[in-house]
């Protein structure tokens, strides 16, 4: 059986390890494309002679060429500026939405029958623009945030319960930024809710909120706090990891519910907008939106979130795209 290609437009950090995960989970074959000369190919060239160490056999290439991607049955696109350290999401606006432009023209030169991923920030802008380029149908373009988010949360009230983050379930919808929404109430550890834990833990419900929303604050700013620690770049094993496993969902068929960036067509109330929720994503891409019931606070947070992801849409539209 023909492997499945999968092209990764980017060959910065995330996109180095996306190629390693996605040739070592065997999920196809892999064309990394750059336009620095030679670093795609150096990268891909290190990556395949360890196959025969970690046990994988599909192709990684690189190169210099949007033409090697044709036939692509997933793109996955890193291509832009990563954060430094005081620059928000949005700062990075201007300039990569003027690479995102470019990359959406030639991947519906090239790929025209591919699901397309985008992690390039600012997330929800980004993908707003390319579907806008691409002309693609919305269930083939879809943002990564969601399942990063998520992980992160997950992670932090591991640390605080003292349980396996493998046994946590929680939630980060709408917008890829301060304005994201930690789902506090559905959060669970094996269907055990996360605030019932804390209450116990602390015998106080005050002391547990206190302790839940400083959790949310972490995860609102994560992001960031890494580019801090860094110095010299952002996150890059997380976000490949997350794109990995909605990759994954997609190019096995496995209809995984998860929390990407997606195109709301009436769904939370909202009409024409790209945000985190939650979906099923299959070999058609984006299969469905699933909606869940949100209390007053969390549907004014969300609403909040929305109306963020509209300012930087409406400042991208000024901007001349």
């Amino acid at each position: 059986m023909a492997h499945k290609k999968i092209a990764l437009i980017g060959g910065g950090q995330i996109g180095g390890v996306l190629a390693q995960l996605i040739a070592m989970k065997q999920l196809g074959d892999v064309v990394l494309y750059d336009i620095v000369e030679d670093l795609p190919q150096g990268k891909t060239l290190d990556i395949a002679e360890a196959a025969r160490v970690d046990g994988f056999d599909v192709k990684v290439t690189g190169t210099n060429n949007y033409k090697d991607i044709a036939g692509s049955d997933l793109v996955i696109v890193t291509a832009g500026l990563p954060r430094k350290p005081g620059m928000s999401r949005d700062d990075l606006l201007s300039t990569n939405a003027k690479i995102m432009k470019v990359v959406a023209e030639n991947v519906r030169e090239y790929a025209p029958n591919s699901i397309v991923m985008i992690i390039s920030n600012p997330l929800d802008a980004m993908v707003t623009l390319f579907k806008k380029v691409s002309g693609f149908p919305a269930n083939r373009v879809l943002g990564q945030a969601g399942v990063l988010d998520s992980s992160r949360f997950s992670t932090f009230i591991a640390w605080e319960l003292g349980v396996s983050v493998k046994d946590v379930n929680a939630m980060v919808l709408g917008g890829h930024g301060d304005t994201m929404v930690p789902l506090i109430r559905y959060a669970n550890v094996n269907g055990i809710p996360v605030m019932e834990m804390l209450e116990r833990k602390y015998k106080d419900k005050a002391k547990a909120k206190e302790v839940i929303m400083a959790m949310v604050e972490r995860t609102k700013m994560a992001g960031g706090e890494v580019v801090k620690l860094l110095k010299t770049g952002s996150a890059f094993y997380s976000p490949a990891s997350s794109a990995t496993a909605m990759a994954e969902s997609i190019l096995l068929d496995e209809k995984r519910l998860l929390p990407a960036c997606a195109l709301l067509n009436g769904e939370f109330g909202v009409t024409g907008y790209y945000a985190g929720v939650p979906a099923v994503l299959g070999a058609n891409g984006i299969e469905r939106v699933v909606e869940l019931s949100l209390d007053a606070d969390e549907q004014a947070a969300f609403d909040n979130s929305i109306n963020a992801v509209k300012k930087l849409v409406e400042d991208m539209e000024r901007l001349g795209f």
